[in-house]
């Protein structure tokens, strides 16, 4: 292409600059559309918000924030900013918010530099007890900077241990404690931990990335007004893009600030706080809050329909989005039950039990959430036949030709809930 053809080339759909990306993206849709996504941390993003994130603000430098940035021609994506900062505030009731994390694991990060300095003590949920990796993870930027100990569940019921969080936050004195998970199926005490940090003089922080849309539904208790420190994702129960958010108490606010510029990031993708901003309207709505009560209840259906058929789930059930499978009692493998279920057409994740004696690689255990399903319109009806799904997909001598009939039966569901019908037909561009 010759410089005189730039601006044609400005002009043309992807399907004719590159047809390998657009026929990638056509593929995703079709894989999206054609399966029942039951990953937890997954969720379907409005149309709106694709529009959003693929607009011309991404053409846009903006660091700092806004009305204090270090580039010109801010004037409008300064009102972007604000706009989600107030939605943000609105929807949980903070003091303070950025939203200029890029990740919630970027927002972790920030959140740290905030208040600790490296080698200070911070104690975090076990990984392999339901916390996150970057909440102390050895080989995780957060276990090689600072020092991490970890709490767990009871192995009798694998709920938190709160007598344990206590006893080890008297032992350890950490300067910061952190409580939220990314595979526990149950609601999470904040007071008793703000009880607890009070007492140990620790400052308290909550990563709530799983439940911040059931949070912001209010079907689960919320941290904001409890923690010093909230962090978030947006694309997961809450719905929106792919990227992160910090919430804190005044007195935290530059502090915070400071962490993620200059302190971690440089500048800020504009046209995901656009996403950011559209998704934070629609959480104060009422469909929102419906969808919200809609997830906790479809999650309620399919514990049930999966505790019928004979499969066994940690802690019994559930309180929230998500359930784990508990595999240990059988020869299957969390790994090989990943791949059962992809070919009966239902996209989980394998994922470590509380006390797992298989590797991480490996597990006994598999992740399942609603979230996604819940957003296309599927509701207890569709949950309960797809926990039949899974547990004839788990069953020890399930043949390939019966996971083939099970792809058939999620298909016909999938059918029925057409995702982004709104979408140009072959095109997977909003």
């Amino acid at each position: 292409m010759s410089f005189a053809d730039q601006t044609s080339y400005l002009s043309q759909d992807i399907s004719e600059v590159d047809p390998d990306v657009a026929g990638l993206l056509n593929a995703e849709l079709e894989r999206q559309s054609d399966t029942l996504e039951m990953i937890a941390s997954e969720n379907f993003t409005s149309l709106a918000v694709l529009q959003a994130v693929g607009s011309v603000l991404t053409n846009k430098y903006a660091e700092g924030l806004p009305h204090r940035r270090y580039y010109g021609g801010c004037e409008v994506v300064d009102k972007v900013e604000e706009l989600a900062i107030g939605r943000a505030k609105s929807v949980f009731g903070c003091e303070h918010v950025n939203v200029q994390p890029h990740s919630g694991a970027t927002a972790n990060e920030a959140a740290y530099q905030a208040v600790l300095t490296p080698g200070d003590r911070v104690l975090a949920m076990a990984l392999a007890h339901g916390g996150h990796l970057s909440h102390g993870l050895k080989v995780n930027f957060s276990g090689r900077l600072y020092e991490f100990h970890h709490y767990g569940v009871r192995r009798e019921d694998c709920r938190i241990d709160i007598d344990q969080v206590a006893e080890m936050a008297r032992a350890v004195r950490p300067k910061l404690i952190v409580a939220g998970a990314s595979a526990y199926p149950r609601i999470i005490d904040f007071a008793a931990f703000r009880a607890i940090a009070d007492e140990v003089g620790a400052l308290f922080m909550v990563d709530m990335a799983h439940i911040a849309g059931l949070v912001a539904g209010g079907v689960h208790p919320t941290p904001v007004g409890i923690a010093d420190i909230v962090t978030t994702t947006l694309h997961k129960s809450l719905g929106g893009p792919r990227s992160g958010m910090i919430m804190c108490n005044a007195d935290l606010a530059s502090a915070v600030d400071r962490a993620v510029f200059p302190g971690l990031q440089g500048g800020p993708l504009m046209h995901v706080i656009a996403g950011k901003a559209v998704s934070l309207g629609h959480a104060q709505t009422e469909e929102f809050r419906e969808r919200q009560h809609q997830v906790v209840a479809n999650t309620a259906a399919l514990a049930d329909g999966l505790i019928d058929g004979g499969v066994s789930l940690v802690t019994g059930g559930t309180d929230n989005h998500l359930v784990l499978v508990d595999l240990s009692r059988t020869d299957l493998t969390g790994a090989d039950a990943e791949i059962r279920l992809d070919h009966a057409g239902i996209t989980v994740n394998k994922n470590g039990i509380p006390f797992d004696e298989r590797p991480p690689t490996v597990t006994s255990g598999l992740r399942i959430g609603t979230p996604a399903l819940t957003t296309r319109g599927l509701k207890e009806a569709e949950m309960r036949e797809i926990a039949s799904v899974i547990s004839t997909a788990l069953r020890p001598a399930v043949s390939d030709a019966e996971l083939a009939g099970l792809r058939e039966r999620s298909q016909a569901i999938s059918e029925r809930f057409p995702l982004y019908p709104q979408l140009v037909s072959g095109s997977a561009i909003a």
